[in-house]
Order: structure tokens, then sequence, then C-alpha cells
């Protein structure tokens, strides 16, 4: 993963990471081993996609930066999508608990947004390419 982007994914990755062990914690007090296994795949599914959608929001954008909306648009509904397909496909499932799953997909999402979001725009992303690299700089300076 090029330099740019490592920060943002690590600043919303490690939030997730964090949310997702308190809800295995949780579901596992609440629900037994099935409500940990929920948690568990919930969380390792939400920071699959959005790493991955995050990755290929770089790449798909890194040759033509004015494409980056229109792409991160086509990312992020297919991942919606994806998910979704997911859900249905373990509606009826035996193997952990449903109600777990849904509501640690969901808590897991918002964290990573709001992490990906605070995290984009903390980071001092030049908007001007340096000739002498060719590849955008982040500075991880925190701004006053």
């Amino acid at each position: 993963m090029p330099s740019a982007d490592a920060p943002l994914v690590r600043g919303a990755a490690i939030p997730t990471a964090v949310a997702g062990v308190a809800a295995v914690a949780a579901a596992t007090a609440v629900a037994g081993a099935k409500g940990l296994y929920g948690a568990l795949f919930a969380t390792l599914l939400v920071m699959a996609f959005f790493s991955f959608g995050q990755i290929a929001i770089d790449r798909l954008s890194r040759n033509n930066p004015q494409m980056m909306l229109p792409v991160a648009m086509v990312v992020y509904m297919t991942q919606v999508l994806a998910v979704g397909i997911v859900l249905a496909l373990f509606k009826g499932t035996t193997l952990f608990d449903t109600k777990v799953f849904g509501f640690t997909v969901l808590g897991c999402t918002a964290v990573w947004t709001v992490f990906i979001v605070r995290t984009g725009m903390k980071a001092k992303i030049f908007y001007v390419v340096p000739e002498s690299t060719g590849e955008p700089v982040v500075s991880t300076e925190r701004q006053p």
C-alpha cells in the first residue's frame, strides 16, 4: 500500500479492532460461544471489506485523481452490496448468533466510518504532487 493511504487505513483499523474486541467480549458474556463467533466474524468482515475498499480506491484513482469521487462511490456501493449478500447468505445459520453478528457489523461499520473521516480530516494531504517523487505526500503532524 502506498504511504499516502497507510495512515488512513491504520487510523480506522485500530479503533475498529478495539470496538471489535469489546463486541466479542460483550457477545461472549451475553450469548456464549455463538455470540463470540458472530462478533468475531462480523469484526473481521468489516475490517477486511473496508480495508480492501480503501486499497481499491487508491489503486483505481492513482492514475486519474479526478475519478476519486466516482470510484469511491462505486467501491462503497459494492461494499454495502457485498455485506448485504453476506447477511442474506447467513440469514438462517446456526453457526453463530445472527443478532450479535448484525449489531457488530453495524457498530464496527460506524466506528470505521467515523475514524476514516477523522483521520482523513487530520492528515495533511497535499493536493499538489511534488515533482521529485511523483507520489502524494502525507504529513502525520497534528493541525493546530
